[in-house]
């Protein structure tokens, strides 16, 4: 008879969800991930434009990260798989006092959690970015241990790995129901079969919302809507990843950078958000990130474009997940609202949730799950999205 009790069940064979199910059995767990999609990565990981950064304003994110960033700078030669890796670095631009003061305010914070970051005054910045427009550039930060990947690439690659050492994935099946007992969780159910476990991790995305509601939770996660795209391959140009995190008309930041096989990738976070689950490209979007993106480096104007797409970023209201235990459900799990950084966050908290299931945290983690609680109070926002 095929299985049907495990150690552990996750929903969702994401950014998260994969990595956390390879962790979890290279540990000697068994495990089994259930999907409704057709194969891994089919929700919002394949709309990812693979940045991976440690730069972010949350010490919890920056660890979690910097971890991330280690696996995937290392995985070719641990592993054999060529992820296309380029540790290129990110650059923060400022050209208002504005932005100078949000960058410069995070470096202690950012540098305490053992990031390589500093800040460049604008001469300094061009000897790395040497294609930003001159006129007004007050200076920016620059992390060179920040790269970039293909998230296909590594999401197929963990996912052969995560096979290798015995986890199990079932596709096309989506789970129906979340058997509790006691106020501890049982296993699940599908429409064709029920499944076992004394832990269940919610990993899935912009559907959290909707598994928690399987088990009676309510979890503060809903989508909205991202566009990104590509241009043609050009010769190599730009190294660093490139953000702008001033607002104007419509949107509140933009990024982009040349991947290793010479095409630019590019994106911006609209301004007001847009909710839901419409994933049809808009008319808006190029020529309002063309518009930010040549006023940043004019050259860029030159680069025609090959198509752009549309994806979901879960989000919570402070912007940063949920990692860790629910308090009402024993055995209950979720590392959720991941608000756009999934494909960074993913191989680091998927280290980090094998070693909660086995009671084996290290200090680093209890620093990133106070952070990132459930049950924190939602005060604020991220200071970079």
């Amino acid at each position: 008879m095929p299985k049907t009790t495990y150690d552990v069940i996750i929903i969702g064979s994401g950014s998260v969800g994969t990595p956390a199910a390879w962790a979890m059995a290279r540990s000697g767990l068994s495990v089994l991930v259930l999907d409704r999609l057709a194969s891994p990565g089919q929700g919002s990981n394949k709309t990812a434009i693979g940045g991976m950064r440690a730069t972010h304003s949350e010490p919890a994110k920056i660890r979690a990260c910097l971890r991330s960033i280690e696996l995937a700078s290392t995985w070719k030669d641990l592993y054999g798989d060529d992820i296309e890796w380029t540790t290129g670095g990110y650059s923060f631009v400022a050209y208002d006092i504005r932005e100078e003061k949000i960058l410069k305010s995070l470096l202690e914070t950012q540098q305490g959690c053992g990031q390589d970051i500093d800040w460049y005054e604008s001469s300094d910045l061009l000897e790395i970015v040497p294609d930003l427009r001159r006129d007004g550039l007050r200076g920016g930060t620059f992390s060179p241990g920040d790269g970039h990947c293909s998230p296909l690439l590594l999401g197929h690659a963990i996912y052969e790995q995560a096979r290798k050492v015995g986890a199990q994935f079932r596709f096309g099946e989506a789970v129906t129901g979340i058997v509790t007992k006691d106020d501890r969780v049982q296993g699940v159910v599908t429409a064709s079969s029920r499944y076992e476990a004394p832990v269940i991790l919610n990993a899935a995305g912009a559907w959290a919302t909707n598994v928690g509601r399987l088990a009676g939770l309510e979890h503060p996660i809903a989508p909205d809507l991202h566009e990104a795209g590509v241009t043609e391959p050009v010769a190599p140009f730009l190294r660093p990843m490139v953000v702008d995190i001033k607002p104007s008309e419509g949107t509140a930041n933009c990024y982009f950078f040349q991947i290793a096989t010479g095409q630019v990738l590019f994106s911006l976070t609209p301004d007001p958000i847009i909710p839901g689950f419409d994933c049809r490209e808009t008319s808006a979007f190029l020529p309002a990130v063309s518009r930010r993106m040549v006023n940043l480096i004019p050259r860029l104007a030159s680069l025609r474009v090959r198509r752009t797409w549309r994806g979901l970023y879960p989000t919570s209201p402070d912007g940063a997940p949920l990692v860790g235990r629910a308090e009402e459900l024993e055995g209950y799990l979720m590392a959720i609202g991941m608000c756009g950084h999934g494909f960074m966050l993913g191989p680091g908290l998927g280290e980090l949730l094998d070693r909660l299931v086995r009671d084996d945290l290290i200090d680093d983690d209890r620093l990133v799950l106070d952070g990132l609680s459930p049950q924190r109070t939602f005060e604020g926002h991220a200071a970079l999205k």
